[in-house]
């Protein structure tokens, strides 16, 4: 009987979401081996769409509020991935221990990267419920909200999927990739979760999906060359004295920056702005690539 109902349930999930292809949801979970880990987030739309409205969290051990918070800013091309990962790039003293920085591999196959400053979303170890929220509304769960399972969540539906039984870890040291058929994000907190049901496993430390996702949506994404290139820009409002990075999966040639007279305060080569010489208010950051392409955004100095 519970077979029964499981498989009317996937049947049910996959018709619900064969309809919508409408919103971001996540679309790879990789927890790798120190702290290589990283979230993928995927654009099934036929339009770009802006970040500035998303965040990725992180409800460690079990939280149902108050989570770890990554402001996104930017923009994400029609039918793209991008893969935002733990940006830690040095050995970094964490109350009792030495938490080790990122290795290379990891770090290239990302293509964009989080600050690296404990503690942010991307310091999750597998028994932490990650979502991608819009507004503060919950657009997708990986995981279960207010759930610790232990070690890690598993396949093991006789403990709720926890490890309490001992079931096979899939969470914790694994890389996962949503399948095909999922169109949309899981917007309600699940009563169990059970990752074997949209996702697919790979090998640990396994980065060679990561910045490209299969979806079944693709076959409705319209995509062609004058698409704006994806790039994220954080952090967003920034502190004065601090450093703003911006990521791109395309090369960036210059940046520059103007105040809200349109006068230019800076002209940069680098994918980083030190907000040390700049005074409190908005800018317009202009982003130019190597294709002749330029897209721009608000950044806001506090």
């Amino acid at each position: 009987m519970k077979q029964i109902l499981l498989s009317m349930s996937m049947l049910f999930a996959m018709s619900v979401n064969a309809q919508d292809c409408s919103e971001l949801f996540i679309s790879e979970y990789i927890e790798g081996p120190g702290n290589n880990n990283a979230i993928e987030i995927y654009n099934p739309t036929n339009a770009a769409i802006d970040l500035s409205a998303y965040t990725i969290n992180r409800y460690g051990n079990g939280a149902s509020s108050g989570p770890d918070s990554w402001p996104l800013s930017g923009s994400i091309a029609a039918g793209e991935a991008i893969a935002v990962g733990n940006g830690q790039t040095d050995s970094v003293w964490v109350s009792t221990y030495w938490s080790l920085p990122v290795d290379q591999a990891f770090y290239t196959a990302s293509g964009i990267h989080g600050s690296g400053i404990y503690p942010t979303p991307f310091y999750f170890n597998g028994d932490d419920a990650m979502t991608l929220e819009k507004g503060g509304d919950i657009i997708d769960i990986f995981g279960k909200v207010g759930e610790d399972p232990g070690g890690s969540w598993t396949d093991d539906a006789t403990a709720g999927y926890t490890d309490a039984n001992g079931g096979t870890w899939w969470t914790k040291r694994q890389t996962l990739v949503r399948k095909a058929y999922v169109m949309q994000g899981i917007t309600a907190n699940p009563i169990l979760f059970n990752p074997t049901l949209e996702y697919d496993s790979l090998p640990d430390g396994t980065y060679s999906e990561m910045g490209s996702h299969d979806c079944d949506c693709n076959n409705t994404t319209s995509l062609n060359e004058n698409e704006p290139i994806s790039y994220v820009m954080y952090p967003n409002p920034a502190v004065k004295g601090g450093v703003v990075s911006i990521n791109s999966n395309s090369i960036i040639q210059t940046i520059r920056v103007t105040n809200i007279l349109g006068g230019e305060v800076m002209s940069l080569n680098t994918k980083s702005i030190s907000t040390s010489d700049l005074s409190k208010g908005t800018y317009i950051i202009s982003i130019e690539f190597s294709d002749g392409r330029l897209e721009e955004n608000k950044l806001i100095v506090k």
